[in-house]
């Protein structure tokens, strides 16, 4: 439906950096529109899925053919000046229930697209933090290994927290999370301000009508 690389490779040449996940959502899906305008383009849909209410970041249609995209925009320590607009990032942290939440978004995904035969999801996860790319030293012990997401990893089936997991790090997020399909997490480069944290990778998940189904 659309060639969801391209876009963001031409989004990185005017907006190599944004100032919160809402305005990367609205600069994706403003650029989207932008190459595709004969796509009716939706922020924050609300949707029912299993009787339960999902609100979907970028909803797209046209015909009998819809987009769903999620994105995550997660950021470490940066003051930057780009085109003559300041750009001040704060150390985020909470890495654990970051890729959780990210996880959690494929699961939507693949739920979604098991109700429509001419769907498209992608979840997208924008970053400046390594920690999330790079494979961590103990990758045996942390209490959220089933949901790491860096370089080469692959996720499938029932992912859960390690027992013992603090009730603060679960809070909210308590339940394992179940995949259908099997996704191979390859980050890609977004781009490159030359200075610390100043690099930036994304994550492309691609789920389509009946993956893993």
């Amino acid at each position: 439906m659309i060639e969801i690389t391209d876009v963001l490779n031409e989004l990185s040449k005017k907006r190599p950096v944004f100032h919160s996940e809402a305005d990367f959502q609205h600069a994706l899906a403003w650029r989207i529109h932008e190459e595709y305008p004969d796509l009716n383009i939706r922020l924050e849909k609300r949707v029912i899925l299993n009787e339960e209410e999902v609100y979907f970041d970028i909803f797209a249609f046209k015909d009998n053919k819809i987009l769903v995209i999620e994105v995550k925009y997660k950021t470490k320590h940066l003051n930057t000046i780009v085109n003559v607009e300041e750009f001040s990032l704060k150390n985020q942290g909470a890495q654990d229930q970051g890729r959780y939440d990210f996880i959690k978004d494929i699961s939507r995904l693949e739920k979604a697209m098991e109700t429509h035969c001419n769907s498209t999801g992608f979840a997208v996860f924008l970053t400046n933090d390594e920690s999330y790319w790079k494979m961590p030293i103990d990758n045996v012990n942390t209490a959220d290994k089933d949901f790491r997401i860096h370089q080469g990893k692959t996720i499938e089936g029932k992912l859960s927290w390690k027992e013992g997991t603090s009730k603060g790090t679960m809070s909210g997020r308590e339940d394992p999370i179940r995949l259908k399909g099997e996704h191979i997490l390859n980050w890609k480069d977004y781009s490159n301000l030359q200075k610390q944290n100043g690099k930036f990778k994304y994550l492309l998940i691609d789920v389509k009508h009946g993956n893993g189904v």
